[in-house]
């Protein structure tokens, strides 16, 4: 007979049934809130044209009127993952074609070969990756907001950390907590900190020596936490909180390293150099031609092409590669559709505006040292219902800005809090598409992921409160 009692274990649903379950949260939010929206303008800042709201215009909208219901039921509910995709076509796409295109490269195993020789040549100076990786990572979401275009590096990095010796939450820790917390700390992000100036008429950049102070302290909390978790998993590998998922995913990204000598052909070499100069063509394209998902897909596709014709593949094993690659994807490129589907239910019963509106509403009065504390949390808030920094700048702006001058907060502050309140809800919202797909393809679930990241989490929001308040004071 069993003398002691099963100790009850909580963890998160899968995935799917979260977001399932949020869109159904959000759906009964749609029958309590008031239903209301602002008026919008047309705004556009450097090239990039977003509907901001005008400010004072905010008016509630009957819910329930002559063919015209705005509560969202079942039939919405059901409906919202094919609207979601359908909305989020551009995302699924990309990483479809992509996964097709890794679909083919990785078969050709030249990767494979390229990690293992570079494990043995790193040893122990392997951990040196993440510094460097991060910093990188750091550098182009600070500047010019690189985030989706991350996607196609996850399954390399997983496959480079499992040669290292650490495990899959390195690789999403390395690359999605590093565009971040690029983000967290912009500096002159087109899509983040410029159309927020923009927008609240802030001119120039007034407190870049702070923001870039802002970034090296971001950055640099960052890059210590996940060498410490990397240098942690690797001592006990079994204290990792995806041990098991990696015992079974492992053999997926990476052959097992035999010891035998590796023996590089010209194949090989030719599709690594491939594989380098196509990341040196993204590159150079968005930053001189604003390139985005369609340019970069249409490289990796090209990529996946060359790899295939040099590796002597026929067109048969090509296009069974390439429908194989897609399938290993389809669960991130899924998940990003349902995560939109959240934002339709939002946005069809117009709540967002009315839940913006009673938030400000609240800030006002506020005194002076905790206004931007509370505009943080604000932003925390916001961020969930609209996960898109460009996004979230149009609909804070125009009103937030506004409130600063009130109670006598400089616009920059005002700025920062935006900025910072995005980056950080991004962390750990289900609403955000890149850390999704991120997750799906490690196949690590969302609550493994909170596990980790929660404690920085708590760490950065202080630090991001004190950063808040210290632009506050400075001024412009």
């Amino acid at each position: 007979m069993e003398t002691g009692k099963k100790r009850l274990k909580w963890s998160l649903p899968h995935s799917y049934t979260l977001i399932f379950f949020i869109m159904i949260l959000m759906a009964a939010l749609t029958w309590i809130v008031p239903s209301g929206q602002f008026e919008r303008q047309e705004v556009t800042v450097d090239g990039v044209t977003k509907s901001a709201i005008v400010p004072g215009t905010y008016h509630e909208v009957s819910k329930h009127g002559e063919g015209t219901d705005l509560r969202q039921g079942i039939p919405q509910i059901l409906s919202a993952p094919m609207e979601g995709i359908i909305n989020a076509v551009d995302v699924v796409a990309f990483v479809l074609v992509v996964g097709g295109a890794f679909g083919i490269i990785l078969q050709t195993g030249a990767i494979d070969r390229g990690l293992l020789a570079l494990a043995r040549r790193l040893k122990s100076k392997g951990i040196l990756v993440i510094p460097i990786a991060m910093v990188i990572c750091s550098l182009g979401g600070s500047t010019f907001g690189m985030s989706e275009e991350i996607i196609p590096l996850y399954a390399i990095f997983i496959s480079l950390m499992f040669a290292l010796g650490f495990d899959s939450m390195t690789a999403i820790l390395i690359l999605f907590l590093g565009t971040q917390i690029g983000y967290v700390g912009s500096t002159t992000n087109p899509f983040s900190v410029l159309i927020a100036q923009g927008i609240a008429g802030v001119q120039g950049n007034p407190q870049l020596w702070l923001r870039f102070i802002e970034w090296i302290v971001f950055t640099g909390i960052s890059i210590a936490f996940t060498m410490w978790y990397a240098h942690r998993v690797k001592k006990h590998p079994e204290k990792s909180v995806v041990f098991k998922n990696d015992l079974i995913n492992r053999p997926l990204f990476l052959k097992e390293d035999t010891g035998e000598e590796i023996d590089f052909s010209l194949r090989d070499k030719l599709i690594i150099s491939g594989f380098v100069v196509t990341l040196g063509l993204i590159v150079w394209g968005i930053l001189t031609k604003g390139w985005y998902m369609t340019e970069i897909g249409a490289l990796f596709f090209a990529l996946g092409l060359f790899a295939g014709l040099v590796s002597r593949m026929n067109q048969r094993e090509m296009a069974e590669n390439f429908v194989k690659g897609c399938g290993e994807f389809v669960y991130a490129a899924v998940i990003i559709g349902l995560a939109r589907g959240i934002l339709v239910l939002a946005e069809n019963g117009m709540i967002i505006d009315t839940i913006l509106n009673y938030l400000s509403d609240l800030l006002k009065g506020l005194p002076n040292y905790a206004f931007t504390t509370i505009m943080l949390l604000v932003h925390n808030i916001i961020t969930f219902f609209v996960p898109s920094s460009s996004g979230e700048a149009a609909l804070t702006m125009p009103v937030l800005a506004p409130l600063g001058d009130l109670v006598g907060i400089n616009r920059e502050a005002i700025v920062t809090t935006y900025q910072f309140g995005n980056g950080l809800t991004n962390l750990i919202s289900p609403t955000g598409g890149v850390l999704l797909a991120g997750l799906a393809i490690a196949r690590i679930n969302f609550g493994q992921w909170l596990k980790v990241i929660m404690k920085l989490f708590v760490v950065l929001w202080i630090i991001a409160a004190v950063f808040s308040a210290v632009s506050a004071i400075v001024g412009m």
